[in-house]
């Protein structure tokens, strides 16, 4: 007998056990979680955040320095020449020149054998020292040409750029602080509708739960009746009045079961989990009583929105292109240094050697007619003040939009009154 009970005992729990542990338990902060952690757009604005900072670190790399390095290697299938073919060989044959030049003049004047026999020696040497000379001369002019070196080491830094650089690093700012706000706008508005899905299951489920009370009611009443008619104490009559009830009553619960079901879908997608899942909703237990206001601060809601934070953002970004499109009209200075290195060098001559030298200077660059520049300041002034047109208009609707909803908070807070008022009295009857 006990074999019996204790096989028994284990087909149930292998059959109750498998579906107790398939349903998992969702809270409001599951949800939350969940929805978090899935939601693709989330994802996407974390990224633009991330790449908004980083583009106002980008920004602030403006404000240094720039160093940079240079070089260049040329080669030529020619040489460049300074000295023609005719050029080099009087040069390389220049005291044979001198030398026959001297002797004409001597020869002239004292006498053929005056020369040939004082002077021989003396312009013989003289001669193979100035073609030798000449020949220096040459080898001096012979610069490789072909392969020609360059390097160079530059430092910029911008001095005055007309506010540029300045503008440009408080947009990047500003443009990182709006990529925030937009991100912790999104994750409201995802809490939100996660919030309005996961209260509409509640909401729902207590609808199937009251449907499928009163289907049970009805269904004890038909039977009543149905005992009645055989009794002859009710009619036809009064059996199919309550049978049409009956069956409105089942169409109610059907409809109540199908949109439970496509709201826990809904919730389900939300959160990124399996639509078709074995999930089951808990209800927070914790009710939280909110009042209507008497009185709004107005001025504090403002301050509280995302949507007008957001704005105010716009708008001084806006006022800073104003700023940036009117810095065309102002002069820039930025001081640069360098060091040069050449192959061949021509510190010395021409020779072919590497050099190199220190070069500082300061460059400055006045603006002085530039008529796009106007339409550009203006431009920029239309759209600063069409973003300051928009924050007036947003604070309008902000403003109806909560004296809408505190009217609604009231109105619920009395239809809740007249629920437990109504509850009251339905004990008291039954």
């Amino acid at each position: 007998m006990c074999r019996y009970i204790s096989v028994i005992g284990c087909f149930i729990l292998s059959v109750v056990g498998p579906l107790a542990m398939a349903q998992q338990v969702l809270t409001l902060d599951d949800c939350h979680r969940l929805a978090l952690e899935s939601n693709s757009q989330i994802k996407i604005l974390d990224e633009k955040r991330q790449s908004a900072e980083d583009m106002r670190k980008l920004a602030l790399t403006e404000f240094f320095p720039r160093v940079s390095a240079n070089g260049l290697y040329h080669w030529s299938s020619r040489n460049v020449e300074i000295l023609s073919d005719d050029q080099k060989t009087r040069l390389s044959t220049l005291g044979d020149q001198a030398t026959a030049l001297v002797g004409n003049s001597l020869s002239t004047r004292a006498g053929k054998w005056v020369w040939d026999n004082a002077m021989a020696q003396a312009s013989t040497k003289m001669a193979a020292g100035m073609n030798e000379m000449g020949q220096q001369f040459v080898n001096d002019f012979e610069i490789d040409t072909r392969n020609v070196f360059v390097g160079a080491v530059t430092v910029t830094q911008p001095i005055y750029l007309g506010g540029k650089i300045r503008e440009a690093y408080r947009i990047a700012q500003l443009n990182a602080e709006l990529s925030g706000l937009t991100y912790d706008v999104q994750q409201e508005a995802l809490l939100v509708s996660i919030d309005e899905a996961y209260w509409r299951v509640v909401s729902l489920e207590h609808k199937v739960q009251l449907a499928e009370q009163y289907v049970k009611l009805l269904e004890d009443l038909s039977a009543d009746v149905d005992a009645m008619v055989e009794a002859e104490v009710a009619t036809r009559a009064d059996q199919m009045k309550v049978r049409v009830k009956l069956n409105e009553a089942r169409m109610s619960q059907t409809k109540a079961s199908n949109g439970l079901a496509l709201s826990k879908m809904l919730l389900f997608q939300l959160c990124g989990l399996d639509l078709d899942g074995d999930y089951v909703v808990a209800e927070d237990s914790t009710l939280v009583r909110y009042t209507a206001y008497d009185s709004i601060n107005m001025q504090e809601v403002w301050g509280q929105r995302s949507e007008l934070k957001m704005l105010n953002i716009a708008e001084q970004m806006a006022s800073s292109s104003v700023r940036l499109a009117s810095s065309a009209f102002l002069p820039n200075i930025a001081a640069t240094g360098s060091y040069l290195i050449s192959n061949p060098s021509f510190f010395n001559g021409v020779s072919n050697r590497t050099d190199g030298m220190f070069t500082v200077g300061i460059v400055a660059n006045i603006p002085i007619c530039h008529p796009d520049a106007f339409y550009a300041v203006r431009v920029a002034k239309h759209k600063r003040n069409e973003v300051r047109m928009q924050i007036t208009e947003a604070r309008e609707k902000i403003e109806l939009q909560v004296n809408k909803i505190n009217y609604e908070l009231d109105v619920a807070n009395k239809k809740y009154v007249q629920a437990e008022s109504n509850l009251v009295n339905a004990e008291e009857n039954l």
